[in-house]
């Protein structure tokens, strides 16, 4: 990676049961999450796995870097990757950047993040995909936000 590094953010929707989809899509519709997600990652490069990109595309105003296996993919207006280092090199002058899954990708950027923006769902859908674990000893709890059905939760991590 390079010597500048952008500020690593993990934002997610994660269920009670640590569940964050099927490996197609996310168990549920959140209406005011999806805004939450616009607003906070707009300006901001994002980086997802490829079945990630695969169920929501390149969104408008954000840079999209795909990190994917296959060195034969590619896509219209995404930049593609082939590890997370090398997705990170590509955002490396970004001031901060924002990791938005899939469940490989999150466990492979937890030791990057400074940030967790997560979503907690009040739900327990049946699902393959999950987010990793917040190790308390790492993280702390910094904000809370309760809405109906769910809550936006930052942890920053333990200096």
């Amino acid at each position: 990676m390079s010597e500048v590094q952008p500020t690593v953010t993990m934002i997610a929707a994660v269920a009670r049961n640590g569940v964050i989809g099927d490996g197609l899509t996310m168990p549920w519709h959140l209406s005011e999450d999806l805004k939450f997600f616009k607003r906070t990652t707009m300006g901001h490069p994002m980086v997802m796995g490829r079945r990630t990109f695969d169920s929501m595309g390149a969104l408008p105003g954000r840079r999209s870097v795909v990190v994917t296996r296959q060195h034969d993919w590619s896509a219209p207006g995404v930049e593609v990757a082939h590890s997370l280092d090398e997705a990170l090199a590509r955002v490396a002058g970004a001031e901060q950047v924002f990791v938005v899954g899939g469940g490989e990708l999150y466990r492979q950027a937890m030791p990057y993040a400074v940030r967790l923006l997560v979503t907690e769902v009040d739900q327990s859908p049946e699902g393959s995909v999950t987010f990793p674990a917040i190790d308390p000893e790492v993280w702390t709890e910094t904000a809370r936000d309760e809405q109906p059905g769910f809550a936006w939760v930052t942890y920053d991590r333990r200096p």
